[in-house]
């Protein structure tokens, strides 16, 4: 058994959870939340660490108080650790969380955060209804707290964790939801399928509508044209009356558009493609689609040719969780984050597609 790790304040845990876990980290909110910090100050605490012979269960968790957490000794730690599933154990103080917390520190930060990701140990002997405790934070995450480290130091052990831990998809993930979140002070310059290019003012919307213009439109559509692009204070951006009137759909500016208008030449009849680019609200919602399909119904297309998609940055961002029950059936959900999948959101009919005719799509 070895000894303990240095101690390091709850506060301090906290403070760094969102520096190992950016956003687009998988399962992001289990693994800086409160109760995620309080979980890893205590494996720190009692010296639950991998190959250190001590294991953190939920009862650490729920049980602790800030009398208890502010006792850094190691006598004090180690019989903490020790001794508090004895049900005569005292601890002083008003406890952290009531007992009903093991499930979601069990079930949420630990099994589909913390150790998912890689940044906590499992025992695999213990039988599945044993109540010992059976966690452990991997060696080289809790090397993470040490407080001695230098700035420099902590951003490469930190790089070095994440790029160990991390699957390339979740890396790829991470890199282009923080492209997106940084954006860029002198705007987002955008490709068009016809060669042109144009500069967006900076933000997440612009972010979002470049990557739907250059990703998506190449990956799900055969032919892809951009038909309208606006942007918040710019009504129009690009228009392409040629394809339009080709096409014999008829765009009025006053009307209330989306953000973008595709459409997919190589069909015999053309699909159009309106898509809503939601930083913060704003999805395809039934009453939108209507709205939309209107304009379309009046140009005489049939509702077949007609598409609606819904952009987001990633599924973990608040906007996604903040609109995702207000997307209409019969639409598509896409984020710049996992470029090559796509939500579809199937209309009911009166022979509905089985699941395995679904699974072969």
């Amino acid at each position: 058994m070895t000894g303990l790790p240095p101690y390091v304040s709850w506060e301090d845990v906290a403070k760094l959870l969102p520096k190992i876990f950016p956003e687009g980290t998988p399962n992001r909110s289990y693994c800086v939340r409160e109760l995620a910090a309080s979980t890893i100050f205590t494996a720190l605490y009692i010296g639950a660490i991998e190959r250190a012979g001590r294991y953190l269960g939920p009862v650490h968790v729920y049980r602790m108080t800030d009398e208890q957490a502010s006792k850094s000794s190691d006598e004090d730690r180690i019989a903490y650790g020790e001794n508090i599933r004895k049900n005569d154990v005292v601890v002083p103080g008003a406890r952290w969380y009531a007992d009903n917390t093991r499930e979601p520190i069990r079930d949420e930060t630990l099994r589909d955060g913390l150790v998912a990701i890689g940044a906590v140990t499992r025992r695999e002997d213990l039988a599945t209804t044993s109540g010992a405790p059976r966690y452990a934070l991997k060696e080289d995450f809790a090397a993470l707290f040490d407080p001695a480290l230098s700035e420099d130091e902590l951003a490469s052990v930190i790089t070095g964790f994440q790029q160990k831990h991390l699957s390339k998809s979740a890396q790829s993930r991470l890199a282009i939801v923080q492209a997106g979140a940084a954006g860029s002070t002198t705007g987002v310059l955008i490709n068009f399928p016809s060669g042109e290019t144009r500069r967006l003012a900076p933000g997440p919307s612009s972010v979002i509508s470049k990557a739907v213009i250059e990703v998506f439109a190449f990956r799900f559509l055969t032919q892809p044209a951009v038909l309208w692009l606006s942007e918040s204070g710019n009504k129009i951006v690009v228009r392409d009356d040629s394809i339009l009137n080709a096409i014999g759909l008829k765009i009025e500016a006053d009307r209330n558009l989306p953000d973008l208008i595709l459409a997919d030449l190589a069909p015999a009849d053309p699909l159009i493609v309106f898509v809503e680019v939601v930083a913060t609200d704003g999805p395809i919602t039934p009453r939108r689609q209507e709205a939309l399909f209107a304009i379309t119904d009046s140009a005489q297309f049939k509702r077949s040719q007609i598409a609606f998609l819904t952009a987001y940055q990633d599924r973990q961002a608040p906007s996604f969780k903040k609109t995702v029950h207000q997307l209409a059936w019969r639409s598509f959900a896409w984020f710049t984050s996992e470029p090559e999948h796509i939500i579809v959101l199937q209309e009911s009919s009166e022979s509905p597609a089985r699941l395995v005719d679904l699974m072969r799509g």
